[in-house]
C-alpha cells in the first residue's frame, strides 16, 4: 500500500467539499480532495462537471486553479491510525497522512417501507434521477413521483426535460404548512425565484399536496401506485416510482473516527470542528443543510482547516442566513401523521 501525507484532505467532492478544498489551498495548504465517484460535484452537481454552469462552473474552476489534488473512485475503508486514513481504489490501496482532515460525505434518501416498495423499478427519487444521468432509457415512460421536500420538484423536471412522461408530483405535505413556507420566501428572493422556474417548467403536472404513495402494485415489476390523498385513495398506473422522504445525513466515516454525533447528524462547533481534534465536517453530513449553507460550512472549514480563523469567522454570518432558510425547509418537509411512524426507531427524522 503506497503511502501520501498533505495538509488538509478533503472526503467527498460535492458542493461543501469543494468549498473547503478550494480555502484551504487558497491558503497554502497541499490539500487532496477524493471522492468514490469518478468525477467531482457531488450528487447535485456531477452531472455538470462536463459542461459546468453557475456555481458549479465557478468552485470546480477554482479547484483546479488552487492546484486542488484529485483522488477519484476512491473509498475510505479504514483509519489505521490518528492522522491516516486507508482508500480502497481499483488499481491498488493508498494510504494518506493528513494533518486535518474534512469530511463532506454528504447524505442518502430516506426510503419508507409500504406494501411493494422492493418491487423492481420502485427507486429512490434522486436514484432515478442519477441512473437518468448516467443513461438510464426514462423518455416515453410513465413516472410518478412522491415523497416530500423541493427535491420532487427537481427530479420531476429532470426527468420530463429526458422525454418522461409525469403522470403527477405527490408531496407529503399539507398546503397550509406549504403556503406559510410559500410567503416566507418573500425574504429569500432567490430562492422564490427558484421556485417559480421549478414550477413553471412543470405546468401541467399535477402537484398533489397532502399525498402519499401507499402500495405498489405489479407482478414481476411495479406496475401502478396507490396513493391516498385525505379521504381518497386510487391507483395510478406507471412504469417507475420515483420516491423519497427527505435526507438522511452519511455519518458513517465520522463514527469510525469518533466523533460525537448529534441529533441532526455529526456534532460541529462554529468552525465545523468536531469533537475530534483536526477533524472538521460539513454539509449534509452536518445536518441536511442544502446548497447555500454547505458551501459557507465548507468555506468555513476549509480556513479554520488552513489555519485562517479569521478568515472563517467573516463567513459566520452567511452562515446563520442560510441555516435559518435550512430550518424553516426542515420544519415545512418533516414527517408527519402515519407517515413519521414508519421511519426507523432511533433515526432522524
Amino acid at each position: 500500500m503506497s503511502s501520501h501525507g498533505h495538509d488538509v484532505i478533503v472526503v467527498g467532492a460535492g458542493p461543501a467539499g469543494l468549498a473547503a478544498a478550494c480555502r484551504a489551498a487558497e491558503c497554502g495548504s497541499t490539500v487532496a480532495l477524493l471522492d468514490d465517484h469518478p468525477h467531482p460535484g457531488g450528487q447535485i452537481w456531477r452531472a455538470l462537471a462536463r459542461q459546468p454552469k453557475g456555481k458549479a462552473a465557478r468552485w470546480l474552476r477554482l479547484a483546479g486553479e488552487r492546484n486542488v489534488g484529485w483522488i477519484a473512485a476512491a473509498r475510505v475503508f479504514s483509519a489505521p491510525a490518528p492522522g491516516r486514513i486507508a482508500l480502497q481504489r481499483s488499481h491498488g490501496d493508498l494510504e494518506l497522512a493528513y494533518r486535518n482532515l474534512v469530511l463532506a460525505t454528504g447524505a442518502r434518501e430516506r426510503l419508507l417501507p409500504f406494501p411493494g416498495w422492493t418491487l423492481p423499478n420502485v427507486m429512490g427519487a434522486a436514484g432515478l434521477q442519477a441512473l437518468a444521468q448516467s443513461g438510464f432509457p426514462v423518455k416515453g415512460r410513465r413516472v410518478v413521483v412522491a415523497g416530500a421536500g423541493p427535491l420532487l420538484l427537481t427530479v420531476a423536471r429532470y426527468l420530463r426535460g429526458q422525454g418522461a412522461s409525469v403522470r403527477l408530483v405527490a408531496e407529503q405535505t399539507d398546503p397550509s404548512t406549504l403556503y406559510r413556507f410559500a410567503r416566507g420566501l418573500a425574504r429569500h428572493p432567490a430562492k422564490l425565484a427558484q421556485a417559480v422556474f421549478l414550477r413553471a417548467a412543470l405546468l401541467g403536472i399535477p402537484y398533489l399536496t397532502g399525498c402519499w404513495p401507499v402500495a405498489a402494485e405489479g407482478s414481476a415489476k411495479l406496475e401502478s401506485v396507490t396513493l391516498r390523498r385525505g379521504g381518497r385513495t386510487w391507483s395510478e398506473p406507471c412504469d417507475y416510482l420515483a420516491c423519497g422522504f427527505g435526507l438522511v445525513p452519511n455519518v458513517e466515516l465520522a463514527a469510525l473516527l469518533g466523533c460525537r454525533m448529534a441529533e441532526a447528524g455529526v456534532q460541529v462547533d462554529e468552525y465545523q470542528q468536531t469533537s475530534v481534534a483536526g477533524v472538521y465536517c460539513v454539509g449534509e453530513a452536518a445536518g441536511i443543510s442544502g446548497l447555500d449553507l454547505s458551501l459557507a460550512q465548507g468555506e468555513i472549514a476549509g480556513y479554520a482547516a488552513a489555519g485562517r480563523p479569521e478568515a472563517a469567522r467573516k463567513l459566520f454570518r452567511a452562515r446563520q442566513s442560510h441555516a435559518r432558510f435550512a430550518a424553516a425547509l426542515d420544519e415545512t418537509f418533516a414527517l408527519r401523521g402515519e407517515l413519521r411512524s414508519l421511519a426507523p426507531a432511533g433515526g432522524p427524522l
